[in-house]
């Protein structure tokens, strides 16, 4: 086995396939191991400069801030982020879509409204954190224990997948208008529509800021049937308000459970791209399997939401050249503005990102994990840009403004229509995201035999030369139609997905 990976002929480092040893010799690089190299961390493979540009994947990853020998480890002691022009290229690589004959299938759930589910809640909705309590008695009237051998109080109803309550921490003390509210009216509102619900009932305290009535009347939504609504204050009090909503509740379970799934095209299919606890080989494994996995959908018809704004900034060059118009590249570029500003007057900067994890797995600069994580949207044209938690209307590859916080990101996503995430991690996040099922990508195999009962694919193949990544997308390909037809995720399975509804929080707390 080859002892390191290299991604491009005009890289200056190569990637560590296993911890190595000082005085290793790298076969095919002429070059000797200077100190201990970690597993998934860089080493160079020529002098560096002072000051020189760094490259990974054939792109700038930072510069070197002493001298670099090669065989040094190259990391956080001698490698920081810097700025320097961008060839933006709008549109150059962008080409017309040949969708697939006959596009893939699975098995959904239409909605009246001619909406397609992948799942079927009864789903709690929260206007302020006042609420919260009472939503999260009401959901526990039907729990589903994982880890518990009481009966279950959804037997009867096996068409339906659970009763989840979503809260939030806001709502109130925030202005009555503006950026934070909007925000989180519209993802209450893409979520009180979202076609993985069967029905959904909102819970008010009743004197908060962020009003019901103001709510459906933004969002362009109707009370009825599927969408109801009651404060504590007018219901009088919690025993009353849990009484009415558990009651309601029973109401809607009979009809809830009479849908069946049908055979439908994959067009039908949105799916929220999410990478966390990234490591040295997510750029080179899971990240770009996925990518394979979207090219497959977005060629049957289908969507991939890329997101994390933060984490793409570095590499946004890549994404202008597959833009379908300029104007879609300008769109995406103004998100940058925007980021650099508000972590300016936050006084933070975007290289903040990287986290401790991502360090300790060999990514150093938000250049490099930038670059890594964009290879989630495969090779397709981006054909929009959206704001956080905006309805996402086109199909194809496009892109939606969230933070790099995954609850954050992914709560945005579905908001905008998502109806299944994929996230690739390569420390080992837990994640779900109800009402949408979330499958985990494991960027190498240590990981998913470590962590098996929380990921569903194992992508470590790709970097021990078993597996093509188109192999390995195909892989999960498939598993995104076994999963949007009913299936059950990882995730699923141990209960996750209601604690991680996180809006995005933007504006004074006041």
């Amino acid at each position: 086995m080859m002892l390191t990976l290299r991604l491009h002929p005009k890289d200056s480092v190569v990637i560590a396939r296993s911890a190595l040893a000082p005085g290793t010799v790298l076969p095919g690089e002429a070059t000797t191991v200077r100190e201990a190299i970690p597993l998934g961390h860089k080493l160079a493979t020529r002098a560096v400069a002072r000051g020189e540009p760094v490259r990974r994947y054939g792109q700038v990853i930072g510069f070197a801030t002493r001298d670099i020998a090669p065989g040094e480890h190259v990391h956080t002691q001698n490698l920081a982020m810097g700025e320097f022009e961008r060839e933006y290229a709008f549109s150059t690589l962008a080409e017309p879509l040949t969708l697939a004959e006959p596009p893939a299938t699975f098995e959904g759930i239409r909605r009246e409204n001619g909406q397609v589910a992948t799942r079927n809640y009864i789903g709690l909705l929260t206007s302020v954190n006042c609420s919260a309590t009472v939503a999260g008695y009401v959901a526990d009237a039907f729990k589903r224990r994982p880890f518990s051998s009481d009966p279950d109080p959804l037997a009867a109803y096996p068409n339906v997948d659970g009763v989840v309550a979503l809260t939030h921490k806001t709502g109130c003390g925030m202005a009555g208008d503006g950026e934070g509210m909007e925000v989180l009216r519209r993802t209450l509102g893409g979520y009180s529509r979202h076609p993985n619900f069967a029905a959904v009932i909102v819970l008010g305290l009743g004197c908060e800021a962020n009003q019901i009535a103001g709510i459906a009347e933004t969002q362009g939504l109707k009370l009825g049937p599927r969408l109801q609504a009651m404060t504590i204050q007018d219901t009088g009090g919690t025993a009353r308000t849990v009484e009415r909503a558990v009651a309601l509740v029973k109401d809607l379970l009979p009809e809830a459970d009479r849908v069946r799934r049908q055979t439908l095209p994959a067009s039908h299919i949105t799916v929220g791209l999410q990478c966390g606890g990234s490591d040295g080989y997510s750029g080179i494994t899971a990240n770009p399997a996925l990518g394979a996995a979207s090219d497959l959908l977005v060629k049957s018809g289908g969507t991939v939401i890329l997101s994390e704004s933060p984490e793409t900034y570095g590499a946004e060059h890549l994404l202008t050249r597959r833009a379908v118009s300029r104007e879609v590249g300008e769109k995406l570029l103004r998100l940058f503005d925007w980021w650099k500003a508000y972590t300016a007057r936050n006084g933070g900067r975007l290289d903040d990102n990287p986290t401790f994890g991502n360090k300790a797995g060999g990514i150093t600069t938000i250049l490099e994990k930038s670059l890594g994580a964009v290879a989630k949207a495969g090779s397709t044209s981006l054909v929009d840009v959206y704001r956080y938690a905006e309805p996402v209307r086109s199909h194809g590859f496009v892109f939606m403004d969230t933070p790099g916080f995954d609850p954050v990101s992914a709560t945005g996503q579905v908001a905008g229509g998502a109806n299944l995430v994929c996230f690739t991690t390569g420390r080992g996040s837990v994640f779900g995201c109800v009402p949408a099922p979330s499958l985990k990508l494991a960027t190498n195999t240590p990981l998913y035999h470590r962590m098996s009962d929380d990921m569903d694919v194992d992508c470590g193949g790709i970097a021990d030369g078993e597996e093509t990544v188109e192999a390995c997308g195909r892989r999960i390909f498939d598993l995104i139609l076994r999963v949007a037809s009913g299936q059950k995720s990882k995730s699923e399975a141990l209960g996750f997905g209601e604690a991680e509804f996180a809006p995005w929080t933007l504006g004074a707390v006041m």
